[in-house]
């Protein structure tokens, strides 16, 4: 494994710039998930590391060596797409060895059973390995997808959304097998997602892309607790922060120059209104261990998690109190943080 690093990184295709001015080191052993919405420019920084792409602008260093000018083979890295890619005349063991079969490596067949059997295993497929890639399921198919990579020792995994094809039960399986595999191998790994849970459960650190540029990185905590501007405080979070204008809360004692508060759902407390009250009760969303509740204050819409055995029904009338509110400007910065 290695450090690698993009050093102000810009591609553009024709009038279109996909990404711009990025500063991005993934340390040695390090989980780096790129977070944004589609055409926010994760994919591109992915292929500028791999080399699939050329930077604009900027350089890409890979273990302390410029790797901007060498070929996606020169720069030693494992990509993992979004879509399965496997061969499906090859078995699933011929799919593994593949890699390690390349006549620029010239890796002896003992070694590359070896590798393929201890990979199978880590991916629980061991009893998969001459079966055909098209008699498998989906997740075993992104298994062998993944094992793919995991056969060589590359400087970094890069992974465009490796799981989002995967129904939601085994999307979390995966997440976590992945998670657990990363730092039994002390991989270093790219990954790229718009799954927010994917990025909360895996990474070491975060990384927020809007339109190509990277707005802020930090652990999973920072980024949810101390988000830069609502655009990266609606990364995470579900259901999302509660956003609303510092009007609707005229009492509030709030920063200088606040326009809007920004509220975890798990950060509105409420009570049951005694006449006073700043909100009335829309919808209940029983999910069993927790409820929902979804507020209206005036014309201005919150959502709050609440105890389900708390007794409240649609039109009762609650008093709100809100904890640890996170605060923003006219242009959607937060102040004081």
């Amino acid at each position: 494994m290695a450090e690698v690093r993009l050093e102000q990184a810009e591609k553009r295709f024709g009038d279109v710039t996909a990404v711009t001015g990025i500063d991005l080191t993934i340390h040695d052993g390090e989980f780096v998930v790129l977070l944004g919405p589609t055409g926010a420019g994760k994919t591109t920084t992915l292929r500028l590391v791999a080399g699939l792409e050329m930077p604009d602008h900027g350089r890409v260093s890979i273990g302390g060596r410029d790797a901007t000018p060498l070929s996606p083979m020169e720069r030693n890295v494992a990509f993992v797409f979004q879509q399965y890619s496997l061969y499906p005349h090859l078995s699933v063991y011929d799919n593994l060895a593949f890699p390690l079969r390349s006549p620029t490596r010239r890796v002896d067949e003992a070694t590359i059973r070896h590798a393929v059997e201890r990979v199978a295993k880590l991916l629980r497929i061991e009893q998969k390995l001459q079966n055909r890639a098209t008699r498998l399921s989906g997740g075993e198919m992104q298994r062998v997808a993944i094992g793919r990579a995991l056969v060589r020792s590359p400087s970094i995994f890069l992974m465009d959304e490796p799981l989002s094809s995967l129904d939601a039960k085994l999307r979390a399986e995966l997440r976590l097998e992945l998670k657990h595999i990363q730092q039994d191998l002390g991989a270093t790994v790219l990954y790229v997602s718009h799954d927010q849970t994917e990025a909360m459960t895996m990474a070491n650190r975060i990384g927020v892309l809007d339109h190509g540029r990277l707005v802020q990185i930090g652990s999973p905590r920072e980024i949810y607790e101390s988000p830069r501007n609502i655009y990266v405080a609606t990364r995470l979070g579900m259901p999302s922060i509660n956003l609303l204008p510092l009007s609707a809360f005229p009492s509030h004692p709030a920063p200088t120059g606040t326009r809007t508060i920004g509220a975890r759902t798990e950060h509105v407390a409420i009570a049951r209104g005694n006449g006073g009250a700043h909100a009335r009760v829309e919808w209940v969303e029983h999910l069993g261990d927790q409820n929902h509740l979804h507020l209206a204050i005036g014309e201005h819409k919150l959502v709050t998690l609440v105890d389900p055995d708390l007794d409240l029904s649609v039109g009762d009338a609650v008093d709100i109190a809100l904890q640890q509110p996170l605060y923003f400007d006219a242009d959607g910065e937060r102040i004081g943080g």
